[in-house]
């Protein structure tokens, strides 16, 4: 199988000064590309004139993560292309296993095992051992619920499905990237990887888990995690991948506890000093509404339930039965 690994650059030069080396080093296997949007930063010069082996793919314009993805990958025709952030470190012999796995057609996407770079010994924020969602569109993973994030003592080693893939390192196979029509150019960034994989379930496809494949990711890179713009993103986007995705049965119903629920969290950022994410979450709210004709003209397909949504809610199980971690979670509510 033939693999791209395609770097989404904005303004990163210092992360791709850093983090290029590896992949250049453990990618023999795999075409290298870095895709552009529009940088303002010397990135495109630095890597033309350091990495020349590099493909260098430039996106005419800041498109966020989905829509630069969308126009890169548009004229690739490798088999399996690889998600990577410019802020992921790779390891020895991270592609095989998972290119391994996908030789199997029915697996649409596959991520590694991801790290956190600063602190080896825990899960990242972004993807761990592998992501889920509960049954109001939270997402979580098997090592981090909401802000805990747990030691890996090789707890999560084990190769699953799961719900989601991580788009700090997606590995996905481009006959179904191409048949789904990729990302969601809306979304922009945040969100878009969990709303391709749920579209993927119901197209009958596997997302999954290779946890012999090891990533180490800084977090963050482009957008921090204080920022409102952020919230203001997770926020219309949840909205959006619920409308785009739920069976029509539970929109409205599962809609309307979701809207209740970001409330109460726009709420909780007011009361503790986050007035501007107290005013993304409201606006969040109100570019939900005002799109929300054209997100529900997307639905088409299979609705019928998918593996890997967790029928209770993660926001209840977490800060009032206090379960931190995944283990703790009934596996009978999956």
């Amino acid at each position: 199988m033939r693999v791209a690994v395609v770097i989404l650059n904005w303004n990163g030069k210092s992360f791709l000064e850093k983090f290029l080396p590896n992949v250049l080093k453990y990618s023999k296997e795999a075409a290298v590309y870095v895709a552009d949007n529009a940088s303002s930063d010397s990135s495109v010069e630095f890597v033309k004139n350091t990495f020349p082996e590099i493909r260098i793919i430039e996106t005419g314009g800041n498109l966020g993560f989905a829509g630069g993805y969308n126009a890169a990958l548009e004229n690739l025709d490798e088999d399996v292309f690889v998600l990577l952030n410019s802020d992921v470190e790779v390891s020895e012999n991270w592609i095989q296993p998972i290119v391994d796995l996908m030789r199997d057609e029915s697996i649409g996407a596959c991520q590694p095992k991801v790290l956190k770079f600063d602190k080896k010994s825990h899960f990242e924020y972004a993807g761990a051992a592998g992501g889920f969602m509960d049954k109001f569109g939270f997402p979580f993973c098997r090592g981090r619920m909401f802000d805990t994030l747990e030691e890996d003592y090789s707890q999560y080693n084990d190769q699953q499905e799961i719900f989601w893939a991580t788009g700090a390192c997606m590995f996905v196979r481009s006959s179904v990237y191409n048949e789904l029509g990729g990302l969601d150019d809306d979304f922009f960034a945040h969100m878009e990887e969990i709303d391709l994989c749920w579209r993927m379930k119901r197209a009958y496809y596997k997302v999954m888990v290779e946890p012999r494949s090891v990533v180490y990711h800084v977090g963050g890179g482009t957008l921090s995690k204080s920022n409102p713009w952020k919230t203001f993103l997770n926020f219309r986007n949840g909205l959006e991948l619920l409308a785009k995705n739920l069976p029509k049965k539970k929109l409205f119903s599962t809609l309307f506890i979701r809207m209740s629920l970001d409330g109460i969290a726009a709420l909780r950022f007011l009361l503790s000093g986050q007035p501007k994410d107290f005013w993304a979450v409201f606006k969040a709210h109100m570019a939900f509404y005002g799109r929300l004709k054209k997100t529900l003209n997307k639905r088409s397909g299979n609705y019928s339930a998918v593996s890997g949504i967790y029928a209770k809610s993660i926001v209840a199980e977490y800060f009032v039965r206090g379960k931190k971690k995944f283990s703790e979670l009934n596996s009978d509510n999956f």
